[in-house]
């Protein structure tokens, strides 16, 4: 006997991305009414370490927003600390506490996870409410503007194995993001900066508009004003929010044109153990990928040099010293890899426009970060 039985189905997912600030004062109800089920459900809180310092009086400010709204919901524990940065994300034990906890607590299914700092402790804690009891409620309050405008309101999940990046991981929608301006104000001037590449990311493949606005605001961006900040902040979620409304929001697909940059900026960020943050390696990834679109005649040099003249007014380096020609080579591969064994890399077709191809020349890879390498030494004898 041969039978097949088929079944398909769809589920919908809806969240929404909200923006404010002060999440914890106790007359705004915003994150109360997130955590409210009607049936005074459990909430435990996870806060990246860096915030914890930055902010001194955050844990007692959880306890006393707990307190306000405990006719709402249960603070089952006292909140959890984790290092920040990509050492939450290559410890796996850091992780696995918080997967503990809900066995320990009874958080389950009907409870909710939420989730303090910077997109790589996000990423953790997601990746431990999306394997605990096959998926909590998992509530995102990002502390960085990288994780405000891009990872935090996305719907990836992981941590880092076996000397790769997001090796291990889920796609799973947070049940909700909350966006508090008042975060940013500790960030230093690295953390600041290191989230509007992600911006210039979006602005290249999807918006010229966006980067005309950037090239208008780099200054104050630069010199930290924070209302131009909080625009590009909203502007950048919303375009990273349509983009996962597209046709393969899980990627099941080899197409990652939000990935534009990345490749080379995933492995830059493991040459240097780290060193070079992410936002900082995708600037140079953009840089990198930008200088090859303009080498295969894709953009002209005209396009070029703005791209490089805002990255540089922004405060990023444009090349790295382990940038290195047959190490970055190896990268390539491994993103191929990632994809399925199917090489698909964004390129720019033209400003604002991003374009799918299949294949890299690896020498003309090699002329590019000659290139970069030759735009560095330019500024460094500009600066002497």
């Amino acid at each position: 006997m041969e039978k097949i039985i088929e079944q398909a189905f769809s589920v919908p997912f809806r969240y929404q991305v909200c923006f404010l600030e002060g999440i914890f004062n106790v007359n705004n109800p915003m994150l109360a009414d997130f955590l409210d089920n009607g049936k005074k459900a459990k909430a435990f809180f996870v806060v990246d370490s860096g915030v914890a310092d930055a902010f001194p009086n955050l844990l007692n400010d959880i306890n006393d927003y707990a307190k306000a709204y405990e006719n709402k919901f249960l603070l089952n524990s006292e909140p959890l600390v984790v290092p920040g940065g990509e050492i939450s994300k290559n410890d796996e034990t850091i992780f696995k506490k918080i997967v503990d906890a809900t066995s320990i607590y009874g958080i389950d299914r009907h409870s909710y996870i939420v989730g303090i700092g910077g997109g790589a402790v996000l990423d953790m804690v997601g990746f431990a409410a999306a394997i605990s009891h096959r998926g909590i409620r998992h509530i995102r309050i990002p502390t960085t503007v990288l994780s405000q405008n891009d990872s935090g309101v996305g719907v990836k999940n992981g941590i880092n194995s076996y000397g790769k990046k997001n090796y291990l991981g889920t796609f799973a929608p947070p049940f909700a993001v909350i966006n508090d301006f008042n975060f940013l104000i500790t960030l230093d001037d690295r953390d600041w900066r290191s989230g509007i590449s992600e911006s210039i990311k979006v602005a290249l493949i999807k918006d010229l508009s966006f980067f005309e606005w950037l090239e208008k605001h780099a200054d104050k961006l630069a010199n930290r004003v924070m209302e131009p900040m909080q625009e590009l902040i909203t502007r950048c979620a919303q375009m990273h929010m349509n983009h996962i409304a597209g046709k393969d929001p899980f990627e099941t697909g080899s197409a990652r044109p939000l990935d534009f940059g990345h490749w080379a900026a995933h492995k830059l960020e493991h040459l240097t153990h780290y060193q070079v943050r992410h936002g900082e390696a995708v600037a140079i990834g953009i840089a990198l990928d930008s200088t090859y679109s303009y080498l295969k005649g894709m953009i002209s040099q005209a396009d070029l040099m703005r791209i490089i003249n805002l990255i540089k007014t922004l405060g990023f380096e444009i090349y790295h010293p382990e940038l290195s020609g047959q190490a970055l080579l190896k990268g390539l591969e491994e993103f191929r890899e990632h994809l399925g064994g199917e090489l698909t890399i964004t390129l720019l077709e033209s400003m604002g426009k991003g374009v799918e191809v299949h294949q890299m020349d690896n020498e003309l890879i090699l002329k590019s970060i000659d290139q970069l390498k030759l735009f560095h030494q330019e500024n460094l004898v500009a600066r002497s």
